[in-house]
């Protein structure tokens, strides 16, 4: 089965290469540019993973973490935070609420890619 991938980030350059990553991987993608969409995508979309920037519009990415993670129906979803954001107490942070994996900006496609499968269970 096809796996899902939700990416809720409002950078354009960012979607538009992690959405051609993650497609050219075999994944079927969604996109959210802001905190509200991506709640919405991820009730509708029901992704197995999603790739969460921390400063989102509306509601930011620790907010969204935290209700996924709150909602019972998602416990089997996996999240990686993809930030600029990279103090300890906000790593730290984004573990306590949920997060799989904190991976800073600028970040590699390589190592990202090993990330998402890995979490997906999938050969790296």
């Amino acid at each position: 089965m096809t796996k899902k991938v939700l990416i809720a980030d409002d950078e354009p350059h960012i979607v538009i290469s992690l959405e051609f990553l993650m497609e050219h991987c075999g994944y079927v993608v969604s996109v959210a540019h802001n905190g509200e969409e991506a709640l919405q995508q991820a009730e509708t979309f029901k992704p197995d993973l999603i790739l969460l920037d921390v400063m989102l519009p509306l509601r930011n990415g620790f907010d969204v973490c935290q209700k996924i993670r709150e909602n019972t129906a998602f416990q089997a979803t996996k999240i990686i935070m993809l930030t600029a954001k990279g103090h300890e107490a906000e790593i730290a942070k984004g573990y306590a609420l949920g997060a799989d994996v904190y991976v800073t900006k600028p970040f590699g496609t390589k190592e990202l890619l090993e990330q998402v499968k890995r979490l997906l269970g999938e050969p790296a």
